[in-house]
């Protein structure tokens, strides 16, 4: 009896959860509603020029902002007023232009316009990025279109802002690592090579980063670590 009872038990427990039909349509109308009332980006980032601040979330400007806000110029007011709303043309940043000497620039390639936005100046924009002179392989979307200090590169001018050469790159250094890191890394060399660790060559730290240290790297690097285990 006592058998029956755990086999029972147990082919309860491993029974497949049924799905709650009703349940599952009210979580999609429910996000379906998020959805739709959600403010927009013409709500979002209205701005009152007389009071510097946004209507929506009652949050002021900061104050080193309000010059540009009053000079400059957001990238959607830019493109309502062009041609098939700019698509093909450059646009860059004031900041870029303070900041770097080599050309930093967008290639408009599509656009998507919030056309219930007043005078339609907000919505997505999407393009091909040149930064410092580097073009980017694959088209991405446009950030910070809000911001007050977009330009338009004027068309008989495009060639001689794109024009630059490359300096080339100054050779990696390279440092010893510390004792204790050295050691383990001799180490673990050792018992992969099946050598010596005194005939192995010193290693040595390039001091250039190669990846993004986001949370994502250190998550990867945690769980490579535990899966290798520490060599000494």
């Amino acid at each position: 009896m006592v058998l029956d009872s755990l086999k029972t038990r147990a082919v309860t427990m491993v029974k497949k959860k049924r799905l709650r039909l009703i349940a599952e349509m009210a979580r999609k109308i429910r996000a379906y509603r998020e959805l739709k009332n959600r403010p927009r980006d013409s709500q979002r980032y209205a701005l009152d020029y007389d009071t510097m601040t946004r209507p929506f979330t009652g949050k002021k400007l900061p104050v080193l902002a309000w010059k540009d806000v009053q000079r400059e110029t957001p990238l959607f007011t830019l493109l309502a007023g062009m041609r098939m709303f700019g698509v093909g043309r450059f646009f860059t940043r004031k900041s870029w232009l303070e900041e770097h000497t080599e050309p930093c620039y967008w290639k408009i390639t599509k656009v998507k316009v919030d056309y219930t936005a007043e005078n339609m100046d907000h919505g997505k924009v999407w393009g091909i990025l040149t930064f410092k002179g580097k073009e980017e392989s694959s088209e991405q979307e446009v950030d910070k279109v809000m911001y007050h200090d977009w330009r338009l590169v004027p068309k008989h001018e495009e060639d001689a802002f794109k024009r630059f050469e490359p300096v080339p790159e100054p050779p990696v250094r390279h440092v010893c690592y510390p004792p204790l890191l050295r050691a383990m890394i001799l180490a673990q060399q050792a018992k992969q090579l099946g050598v010596d660790a005194n005939s192995l060559l010193e290693p040595t730290l390039p001091l250039r980063r190669d990846v993004l240290l986001s949370r994502e790297y250190f998550r990867s690097q945690e769980e490579k670590r535990k899966q290798e285990g520490t060599p000494v």
